[in-house]
């Protein structure tokens, strides 16, 4: 076998699974942009969390926010909640890491705001109870899931949107929710900021 091999088998599987999502996805990713569009019109923030490679994407998604994507506008309200070291080592050291996101949800969140809650699973512990916390705020959730949507697929209430990639290869739903987060950046930029 080539060493090549196993690199375009990497590509192939990534390109298939990209192909698949974009057949089931585009009506859940155009639900998520209109819940955040209305959510910053409405002059309301995006808290976004999620553990390993799902709280690099949280911030990856807060800084296209913050900043911009692709093109020059106002700053819009984004935080990740992935990235206060001193906050996440106080909470899980007190309480627990179950609540690194929740005790954050709970002080930052407003009724108006929406939680982008990420996890390839859909079921890790402090993710869900940021979704139980968002709910006692009450905010609307856009959920970046994969597999069988775990325990966050059970969560959901009305006005809240999942967007599950159809997967079970953890690197395959990150390579999906990469590709989804820029397309939530580009539909709410297009929406907000339309060309002149």
């Amino acid at each position: 076998m080539s060493t090549h091999d196993p690199i375009r088998q990497q590509f192939a599987e990534s390109i298939a699974v990209k192909q698949k999502a974009m057949d089931t996805l585009v009506p859940a990713i155009a639900g998520a942009v209109a819940v955040m569009v209305e959510t910053l019109a409405n002059g309301g923030k995006v808290l976004a969390c999620g553990n390993g490679g799902s709280a690099g994407d949280a911030q990856h998604f807060s800084a296209e926010l913050l900043n911009r994507f692709e093109r020059e506008r106002p700053e819009l309200a984004a935080v990740a909640l992935t990235t206060d070291s001193s906050t996440l080592t106080a909470i899980a050291n007190d309480y627990a890491y179950e609540q690194v996101f929740s005790k954050q949800v709970r002080a930052l969140g407003r009724p108006g705001d929406c939680l982008l809650a990420i996890s390839t699973s859909g079921n890790s512990p402090n993710v869900v109870a940021a979704m139980q916390a968002a709910h006692e705020r009450r905010m609307r959730i856009v959920a970046l899931t994969g597999r069988n949507g775990g325990k966050m697929a059970g969560l959901l209430q009305p006005g809240d949107v999942e967007i599950r990639v159809p997967a079970d290869r953890t690197a395959r739903v990150q390579e999906v929710h990469l590709v989804v987060i820029h397309c939530l950046c580009d539909g709410i930029d297009r929406a907000l900021y339309p060309a002149g």
